[in-house]
């Protein structure tokens, strides 16, 4: 009889574990609004709430104009996550704007704790993601098309036009994390070590260092 109770709440405990709802974004709020108060002193996994609170908190103007592109990438991007822009604190949403050049890329990256669906404000860009099984989805998309990006895995936009381009982009998370790959891996600090790289890449050190002398903090 005992073994038999056994099992049976072995049974529930699977059930149960099935049926709970998957999280796949931000934990939801307990409250109303909790602006970020971004200068408190409490770590903890998100930010503390504002205590005094206004319409402003939950405003934000920043992509309403170009970024400057003039940089190695020829791209910007703006973001209005919680660094920046308070009042998403808890809401589990966050945008940006991107901005590229003629030939710009926004480079090979991930979002660990977000999908990514973007709206073409202008231009014509090449747009793709990497699954784990290394198969690429990529697609050519031009104003007022869509396109999305699932949650961590490798994604890039290039602007395969003649003049520039825009996207504004939005994600489930009020601040998605961003891990440029080449950045990640030859601009780390302290560095990954010359010869780990050389090694997963296939070529020497010589190449490596000279990769790593690009993303050198300036």
């Amino acid at each position: 009889m005992a073994r038999f109770h056994l099992y049976v709440a072995a049974a529930c405990a699977v059930v149960l574990a099935l049926a709970a709802p998957t999280l796949a974004g931000d934990p939801d709020m307990l409250q109303d609004v909790c602006v970020a108060d971004l200068e408190s002193p409490i770590k903890l996994n998100g930010f503390p709430c504002k205590a005094n609170i206004s319409a402003d908190d939950f405003f934000f103007d920043g992509l309403r104009n170009p970024g400057n592109t003039n940089n190695p990438a020829g791209s910007l991007v703006t973001a209005a996550n919680v660094a920046s822009f308070p009042g998403v604190n808890t809401l589990g949403v966050s945008m940006a704007r991107i901005d590229y050049a003629p030939g710009g890329q926004n480079p090979p990256h991930t979002h660990p704790r977000a999908t990514e669906i973007i709206f073409v404000l202008e231009g014509t860009l090449e747009v793709g993601f990497i699954t784990t099984a290394n198969k690429l989805f990529t697609k050519t998309v031009t104003k007022g098309d869509v396109f999305v990006f699932p949650r961590g895995l490798v994604h890039f936009q290039q602007n395969r036009g003649y003049g520039p381009a825009a996207v504004i982009a939005a994600f489930n998370s009020q601040l998605q994390g961003t891990q440029a790959i080449a950045m990640t891996l030859f601009g780390a600090t302290p560095p990954v070590s010359t010869d780990i790289l050389a090694k997963a890449f296939r070529i020497g050190n010589g190449e490596v260092n000279a990769i790593k002398a690009k993303f050198a903090p300036k």
